[in-house]
């Protein structure tokens, strides 16, 4: 039965690559004879005008077709922007053709057998604009914006979520121009159906700056705005979802939009306790994480983020809440604005188990087969309590049509409570114990943060010619309650008789911290064009910091009953206050394929920093000369082919308790002090990336490779005495760097109902890093490899296949340990299905398999994780009703392994294991005034 099943899926998969296809060619050209690079070449069915395949043409204008055997009659149409379009009609598609050349007439020609106007073709280039018009590729019915996304020729969604086009990462996603919630576009294309999109627009993300002035980019990803159809950017549509489960799991999440022209009301709402936002919008896995939906918001600890903020505790099981409101609209002429509001909350739950050995460096007299090394051992029980208020805005005001306002305020209100148990064990390579610990601690943080971004932006009567000034501010508050309630026991070993020492620090004390952080920036800058494609500009920089830290420490009192002993070395005061001026100036050579941007002056800073500590003050004031210089450079070979590269020099000054001679002794285990001959770290950063893709074999390949190499850089010098305790201070190292590299290759195949996706991938990193311990220094090299493959097969509507594998392949190798080497390779494969057969069933399987090679004994290392679902829709589609089941095995694990330079750890944190649930889900639209007949195609999830 096997057997016959799998032969039956691979004739399913192979007989479409077997069919008859003929070659369509042609040229290209205006009226006279200039050929005409990027217009788009397409073939549409004369009875339903569906788009059967389509091309662009190349540089030379020369375009190809090779489509499968038609008999049907179809029409041959031809789109270029600023030119008439071409439509030919042809009988049937039989056998190879050259059509020659076709010359695309000017718009005010009067040839209307030739000339269609109004249609949309399925691509089109404008400019550094590509376009996607979405009714030509079709989805399901109900189906939501990053499934039409998945459909676009080039654009590929990774399984951590991270979309590319064409190689370039997207890293802002609008609707008409505007965020829906927040640019990063999570929210729009898991919550929004495809049905309401009418163009799917792919450009370079530009600062508003760039934007405003028609400037090319500088930086390297690119941006996403989706256009909603006009009868359908005015109506209502939302769902509401329930479910609940076994071991009292739960999910509920509810979202309702008001649409009416450039006013927008959005409002959501989610509770659950499965690790997840609530807004997959997945139709097969509603909420249910561990399988298609960890792309969407999870991380792999089970952590997600909305808008910027990161929640859900990380590691272990989180009941978590949300409420957003997104509001946009134009309240006066010329006026845009958009608010968001979230209110978000979590509460989290993690067992944690943590093996780490840390290697020493080898001393005089040791056996060559000794590996120095520290073993620490520590059990945790956590919960992790936080909720936060987050509103932000953006407002953009046209003075006139020379000058714009843009104003982007930012406010946030949080809070977090931490509670945690821990016992923890160290014993040296003699299997020697040196240390143990076990106590109780409680910290407590109230943060409260305001941010913005004030843009104006002016041009003037010559073309090239303006002024623009920016200007940032970040202001944040934090105060903070530690508790401490531990005993510490410390072995040494004093004499030859074996007598061992024993310390005890017992500690009940409670650390009151109040932080500080304000930083102002404003940016001036002044545009003059020399010529049509260079300009030079001058501009200055000015930034003020300023960082403080007043902590107060206290001993329990057993006569009060509270904690107001003051303890002096835990009390202290610091500052540090930065003051930098960047003069700058630079040039733009700007050319129809070429892109030149160069920026370069001096940073002049005074690095001001203060400590009160057992009643000493201690001031440092330093004054640093330094170069500032970025640059980028971008080259277009074609409309699809590109390069692109930049350079920075960096300059990043210390923290204040890392160059300030105070000694942090609130860890009984870990004691610091900061060194005051610290020097900033400096760095040079480049990138380069290649990329191209091909419309007419539905091709696409990206390489990229960048790197950091440090001039200077700080790192720690730690001494560990012979109980196991750590001082650690800090110092600059030079000739340290790290890097990175990989590619993509992705394919789209399409016949008839048949189609496949493959995508290939590997990236690489390594990294060089310098530390010192006991007074010698260390060296670590490390290398990572990790390559992917992953096939996507879709028969019409009916059934998805996608099985996928990556292999994380890392190693570092070690100088001056008595250990040579570390590694440890990981291997995933998954498989996803998906059958909308027969009609309203949905069924879905995610079976996943991961493997970790090197944990240690104690630490499984490997698991299955199968998540199942069956849906059923009813009353005319518009409810779903489905059962899933989490983790069927119940096999489920949360183990992983981590090497740095100077030590491997493994850990392991409790996950959910297998349940049941059971999920009802309500979907309704109304467009236009009028409700959809047949009921909703909004997507479920």
């Amino acid at each position: 039965m096997h057997k016959q099943f799998f032969y039956l899926l691979l004739l399913l998969c192979s007989a479409p690559l077997f069919s008859q296809t003929y070659n369509l060619k042609g040229k290209i050209t205006d009226t006279e004879d200039f050929a005409l690079e990027s217009a788009t070449v397409y073939l549409t069915a004369v009875k339903d005008s569906a788009v059967i395949d389509y091309t662009i043409t190349d540089k030379n204008g020369n375009w190809e077709l090779k489509t499968r055997k038609n008999d049907d009659a179809v029409f041959l149409k031809i789109s270029y922007v600023g030119l008439a379009n071409y439509k030919q009609k042809l009988e049937a598609i039989n056998a190879d053709r050259d059509f020659g050349t076709i010359k695309l007439q000017d718009r005010s020609t009067e040839l209307n057998e030739v000339i269609i106007e109004g249609e949309v073709p399925p691509i089109r280039i404008k400019s550094d604009t590509l376009e996607f018009n979405a009714s030509s590729f079709k989805v399901r019915p109900d189906a939501n914006v990053e499934s039409l996304l998945k459909q676009l020729p080039g654009v590929d969604i990774d399984a951590d979520g991270k979309i590319t086009v064409n190689g370039k990462e997207v890293n802002q996603i609008l609707v008409n121009g505007k965020p829906f919630f927040d640019k990063d576009g999570k929210i729009a294309i898991q919550n929004l159906p495809a049905e309401l999109i009418n163009k799917v627009q792919v450009t370079d993300t530009k600062t508003k700056k760039e934007e405003l002035a028609g400037d090319k980019a500088s930086g390297n990803n690119a941006s996403i705005n989706l256009t909603i159809d006009e009868d359908k950017n005015k109506g209502f549509f939302g769902r509401v979802m329930g479910g609940y489960g076994s071991d009292e799991r739960y999910e509920s999440s509810a979202m309702v939009n008001y649409f009416n022209g450039k006013r927008k009301i959005s409002l959501l709402a989610s509770s659950n306790n499965i690790n997840s936002t609530g807004f997959s919008m997945n139709e097969i896995f509603d909420s249910m994480g561990g399988g298609r939906n960890m792309s969407v918001w999870t991380n792999g600890n089970g952590s997600f983020g909305i808008n910027g903020m990161r929640f859900g505790g990380g590691d272990g099981i989180t009941q978590s809440n949300i409420v957003g409101l997104n509001y946009s609209d134009e309240w006066v002429e010329n006026l845009e604005s958009n608010f968001s509001y979230f209110y978000t909350s979590s509460d989290t739950e993690n067992e944690n188990r943590t093996r780490r050995r840390t290697f020493l460096p080898a001393q005089a007299g040791d056996a060559p087969e000794l590996e120095r090394s520290l073993l620490t051992e520590s059990t945790s029980t956590t919960n992790d309590e936080k909720y936060a208020h987050n509103i932000s805005s953006e407002f953009e005001f046209e003075v006139d049509s020379t000058s714009n306002i843009y104003f982007t305020p930012k406010f946030t209100k949080a809070n977090s409570k931490v509670s945690r148990r821990e016992t923890q064990f160290t014993w040296n390579q003699d299997d020697t114990l040196l240390n143990e610990s076990s106590g109780y601690g409680y910290n407590e943080n109230d943060n409260s943060s305001f941010s913005s971004d004030f843009n104006y932006y002016k041009s003037f009567k010559k073309k090239g010619r303006a002024i623009s000034l920016d200007f940032e501010n970040e202001n944040r508050l934090d105060e903070s309650q530690n508790l401490n309630n531990s005993t510490t026991l410390f072995y040494e070993d004093i004499d030859d008789d074996g007598v061992v020492d024993v310390t005890e620090d017992t500690r009940n004390q409670t650390i009151y911290n109040r932080q500080t952080s304000d930083r102002y920036e404003a940016r001036l800058e002044y545009t003059e064009p020399i010529s049509d494609s260079l300009r030079v500009k001058a501009g200055v920089i000015y930034t003020w910091q300023k960082e403080m830290e007043n902590r107060q420490g206290f001993d329990f009192n057993e006569v009060t009953g509270r904690y107001s002993s003051p303890v002096d070395e835990l009390t202290n005061y610091l500052t540090s206050n930065t003051n930098t001026v960047i003069p700058m100036a630079g040039f733009n050579i700007r050319k129809s394929k070429m892109n030149i941007n160069l920026m370069a002056g001096t940073l002049i800073s005074k690095f001001d920093n203060f400590s009160s500590y057992l009643g000493e003050d201690y001031k440092l004031v330093k004054n640093y000369t330094l170069p500032y210089a970025n640059g980028y450079m971008s080259y277009s070979f074609t409309k699809t082919r590109s390069f692109w590269g930049s350079y920075n020099y960096e300059t990043n000054f210390p923290q204040a308790r890392q160059i300030l001679p105070v000694l942090d002794v609130s860890n009984q285990l870990y004691t610091y002090i900061g060194n005051p001959d610290l020097s900033p770290n400096k760095s040079h950063s480049v990138y380069l990336s290649f990329r191209d893709f091909d419309f007419a074999t539905r091709t696409g390949y990206n390489f990229y490779a960048g790197g950091n190499i440090y001039d200077s850089r700080i790192t720690q010098v730690s001494e560990i005495n012979n109980s196991g305790k750590w001082t650690t201070t800090y110092r600059n190292v030079s000739g340290t760097y790290s890097g990175w590299a990989g590619f993509s290759w992705n394919k789209s195949i399409k016949r008839e109902a048949h189609s496949f996706r493959l995508n290939l991938g590997m990236s690489t990193g390594f990294d060089f890093e310098k530390g010192f311990t006991n007074g010698q220094m260390y060296e670590g090299r490390s290398y990572r490899l990790s390559p992917r493959a992953s096939l996507t097969y879709d028969y019409g509507e009916l059934l998805s296949i996608n099985p996928s594998y990556n292999l994380t392949y890392n190693q570092t190798n070690y100088d001056n340990f008595t250990v040579d080497s570390q590694s440890n390779v990981v291997h995933r494969v998954n498989l996803q299905t998906t059958s909308y057969w027969p009609k309203h069933v949905v069924f879905g399987n995610d079976f996943g398999y991961t493997y970790n090679s090197n944990l240690s004994n104690g630490f499984r290392k490997d698991f299955f994780l199968w998540n199942t679902s069956l849906g059923y829709n009813f009353y005319n589609d518009r409810l779903l009703f489905k059962v899933k089941v989490y983790d069927v095995l119940n096999q489920n694990i949360g183990t992983s392994r981590t090497i740095s330079a100077s030590s491997i750890t493994d850990e392991q944190n409790i996950v959910l294991k297998r349940y049941v649930m059971f999920s009802l889900t309500f979907k309704l639209d109304k467009f236009g005034g009028k409700k959809k007949e047949g009921g909703s195609t909004f997507f479920i999830f």
